[in-house]
């Protein structure tokens, strides 16, 4: 271990550390409620464009089992910079992306390199004294979750920035590229702002040392062995890949569902994320219940309030309910659905922080490389259930998941809960919320 003193560690703004996981979290959702417009440009059926949301949670997955682990490894200041330049150019190939089979590859690297998200996660408390680690964690999983829940609300209506013509190089076809999408507007504004952003984490970030010293293959080695010695990290990440996987369901074909029912565009999906909010207010509730209740109690209680949201969500289109209302029905849907996701998330990482506290971010890095993997068999299993059964056959799927959830909770772990009491106050914050 190398020796690492918190007295003498440089400070960095946390709010900074805030921003820098909010514009890495961000890019993974910009897609979601742009794939009808996607669909357009290369006049590609529903089921092929709804890959791209796949896409980038299936790289998403991988980044966080390849490259989170380096966090421990190397300096960190220096890996995010590099990481973020290269989210530059990955929302740069996804923006001028000529056939969907580029826009596919692109989603996928852009996946695999957001993953400095998680990079960034665990210095928050190694920047602050001792006593101000919940404060510290809190503040950052503020910027997290604030970039989750804004992402799609910012693609949804820049994508209304009129079409403009951008000149190019004379090796593009014809010499000149058309930017005739609007949607490619998000991705570039975004390659901008990571690019504004990169000149300033050089300057505002300190160095910070590798905590370990450990080769990368030992790193690895190790997340195999947590896996196989520990039966509540396996049932807890089984747990959250189930319940992302119905979340995405939901956020995967939302716009095409607003778009074939109603011709609403972008701008409406995405504006859906403003409503998820809500969700961040039942956090701290959430943690609380789990120190006097328990998890399991919170889990249940999540479960049966994931199966409510669907049901609701699924009301309007099954009892032909008039706009308003079925708006109104979505509203509602969302919020029960994002509390519910929230709530999942906190009891499951509130059991698995408990088991080793020092090998926190590789148990993190196990539960949501589950998690996000997760997240794209949901959206690949939508895509298909939506060509064949549209919206009706999305909600009996996402139930369908939410129920083989409720099975492995039933006959999952019932170990006498116990928490390191060095952890106890801000377990809640640490959870990493995905919506």
């Amino acid at each position: 271990m190398i020796p690492h003193s918190k007295s003498s560690t440089p400070r960095a703004p946390l709010h900074f550390l805030g921003l820098a996981c909010a514009i890495g979290v961000s890019t993974i959702y910009f897609n979601q409620p742009l794939l009808v417009e996607m669909g357009r440009t290369y006049n590609a059926s529903a089921g092929h464009v709804m890959v791209v949301a796949s896409a980038t949670q299936i790289g998403y997955a991988l980044g966080m089992l390849l490259f989170v682990p380096l966090g421990d490894l190397l300096e960190r200041r220096a890996l995010m910079k590099r990481m973020f330049a290269a989210v530059i150019v990955a929302l740069l190939l996804v923006a001028v992306a000529p056939t969907l089979a580029w826009l596919i590859a692109g989603s996928v690297l852009l996946g695999l390199v957001a993953s400095v998200t998680h990079i960034v996660l665990p210095i928050a408390p190694e920047l602050v004294p001792h006593k101000q680690r919940g404060r510290a964690i809190g503040t950052v999983m503020m910027g997290l979750l604030l970039g989750v829940l804004l992402a799609r609300t910012f693609s949804g209506w820049v994508s209304h920035i009129p079409q403009l013509f951008v000149y190019a190089p004379s090796f593009f076809p014809k010499g000149a590229f058309w930017v005739t999408d609007s949607w490619r507007y998000v991705f570039f504004i975004a390659a901008l702002g990571n690019a504004v952003f990169l000149l300033f984490l050089g300057r505002v970030m300190p160095r910070l040392p590798p905590s370990q010293d450990l080769c990368y293959a030992d790193a690895m080695r190790s997340l195999w062995t947590l896996v196989r010695t520990q039966p509540l990290l396996r049932e807890s990440s089984l747990i959250s890949a189930l319940v992302f996987a119905a979340f995405s369901c939901f956020w995967t074909t939302l716009a095409f569902m607003l778009s074939s029912h109603y011709g609403l565009g972008a701008g409406v999906a995405g504006s859906f994320g403003i409503v998820g909010a809500a969700g961040a207010m039942v956090a701290p509730v959430a943690g609380k219940l789990a120190d006097k209740r328990g998890t399991r109690w919170v889990l249940t209680a999540a479960i049966a309030l994931l199966a409510l949201s669907y049901l609701v969500l699924w009301a309007g289109v099954a009892f032909s309910l008039p706009l308003t209302l079925h708006i109104a029905a979505l509203v509602v849907g969302v919020i029960v659905l994002d509390v519910g996701m929230q709530m999942t998330q906190i009891s499951n990482q509130t059991r698995i922080f408990g088991l080793d506290a020092s090998a926190r971010s590789r148990l993190n890095t196990v539960y949501m490389t589950s998690f996000f993997a997760g997240g794209a068999v949901g959206s690949a299993l939508a895509t298909m259930v939506w060509d064949r059964w549209q919206w009706n056959g999305v909600c009996i799927l996402a139930l369908a998941l939410i129920a083989l959830t409720g099975l492995c909770h039933a006959f999952g772990t019932r170990t006498r809960e116990t928490f390191n009491p060095d952890s106890r106050s801000d377990h809640a914050l640490e959870t990493v919320l995905e919506a």
